[in-house]
């Protein structure tokens, strides 16, 4: 199964952190499963670290690569994926997470989610 990983989930993955859920760490784990992250999510990091957010306090470039090396593959956005934002239910408001969710839904991928709102969303999405 293809996951592509919400912007928290990448995160906590590298951190190895406890705040990934044992569901979560063990679909990420699978070797059966290919994890994907998106280039919004690279994005993300990039304007929350510029903004010096507590939560993004890792190099854009250096966190790239890093996935790149454990395997992770990166999923580019195109405009089909742009477009489809304009079909979402206005159930969340972050533009970043919206793209991700019309990624999901573009290329039939499963987003996995820490966010509850976004798992409101219809499509291939589970809440972790």
């Amino acid at each position: 199964m293809k996951l592509l990983l919400d912007t928290h989930l990448l995160l906590w993955a590298e951190a190895s952190s406890e705040r990934l859920t044992k569901t979560a760490g063990a679909l990420i784990g699978d070797e059966e499963n290919e994890v994907v992250f998106s280039v919004i999510s690279i994005c993300e990091i990039a304007v929350k670290f510029g903004l010096r957010r507590a939560a993004f306090d890792v190099e854009p470039s250096r966190f790239r690569r890093s996935r790149l090396n454990t395997g992770y593959k990166e999923l580019l956005v195109t405009s089909a994926h742009a477009i489809g934002v304009a079909s979402l239910p206005h159930i969340h408001r972050d533009p970043f997470d919206r793209l991700l969710v019309a990624q999901a839904i573009s290329e039939g991928v499963l987003l996995l989610t820490s966010d509850p709102v976004v798992a409101q969303y219809p499509g291939p999405i589970r809440l972790v």
